[in-house]
């Protein structure tokens, strides 16, 4: 078999998956698109699934944790419940940790096992615990792959 027609068919049954698992997260009321991929062995909030908010064109990598709450601090004696934002085109590593109430925005990578405590802004790198850019003024495709990487060879046409 051709290997363009086998990677063709194990492309369409990987998209399958894929949305099926958006579909069931979607149900239990996380706010995922179906262009976003999260892999396998992800812990998403339970507690507050509609306090995660994911946008368009993600890969969120196998092992990571997006949390929504936090049992130390209390409201009514009730754990305090926020929302955390990651924005669209962005790639975050395995076994991440996104802290409760932490907005990423757009066209981010997080670095693998890093802790994300506080805001990032839109077209940066982060890693570490706590996490801290190190890198900015990155641009993301669709696929949340990094577009201008320095190496990157750039078809000039002029």
């Amino acid at each position: 078999m051709n290997l363009n027609i086998k990677f063709f068919i194990i492309e369409k049954i990987a998209t399958l998956f894929r949305r099926s698992r958006i579909f069931i997260l979607r149900i239990k009321g996380y706010q995922i698109p179906y262009s976003t991929i999260i892999e396998r062995n992800c812990i998403l909030d339970r507690l507050n699934p509609k306090g995660i908010h994911i946008g368009k064109n993600c890969l969120i990598a196998s092992g990571t944790v997006i949390l929504t709450h936090d049992h130390c601090k209390r409201v009514d004696s009730l754990p305090y419940m926020t929302d955390t934002y990651i924005g669209d085109n962005c790639f975050v590593g395995i076994r991440a940790f996104i802290m409760p109430g932490v907005k990423i925005g757009n066209e981010v990578i997080v670095g693998s096992m890093s802790v994300v405590t506080k805001d990032v802004p839109s077209n940066c790198i982060v890693a570490g615990n706590p996490a801290k850019i190190i890198k900015t003024g990155i641009t993301m495709n669709e696929r949340a792959e990094w577009s201008n990487w320095p190496g990157l060879i750039q078809n000039t046409e002029d």
